[in-house]
């Protein structure tokens, strides 16, 4: 499929991820070429862990999978917008539903959301 250049970007893409349903940021990824290609063969989202170095499938573990709903390139072709539908509850791995739970408020960081799922319960196991 065309569309992305991932060498202009050093083999990674961000990817800004959203809830189809109601615009809500849940997270930002990085796509290497075979998570880009297994994302678009499987319909779930796929995204290199570059703490752990590998490929992953979103939701393997903890069963809070994402549903590709629709899938935007930026016009540089090296940024994705994915469009989902998030399945188990989360996208957090600290147990929120969106990785951006916290708020900077004059000058200080608080919480905003609420976890909707207990991670030692589901990575813990």
């Amino acid at each position: 499929m065309e569309g992305i250049d991932f060498e202009k970007s050093g083999g990674f893409v961000p990817v800004v991820v959203q809830d189809y349903g109601n615009g809500e940021v849940l997270m930002l990824a990085y796509m290497n070429r075979e998570a880009w290609e297994k994302t678009n063969e499987t319909g779930k989202a796929w995204y290199w862990s570059r703490s752990r170095n590998q490929l992953w499938l979103k939701g393997e573990t903890s069963g809070h999978y994402q549903v590709v709903k629709e899938i935007f390139i930026d016009c540089d072709s090296d940024a994705l917008l994915l469009k989902v539908e998030q399945r188990g509850g989360g996208a957090c791995h600290m147990g929120y539903r969106s990785c951006f739970h916290r708020m900077v408020c004059h000058g200080k960081v608080k919480v905003v959301g609420q976890k909707v799922f207990d991670p030692k319960e589901v990575y813990e196991k």
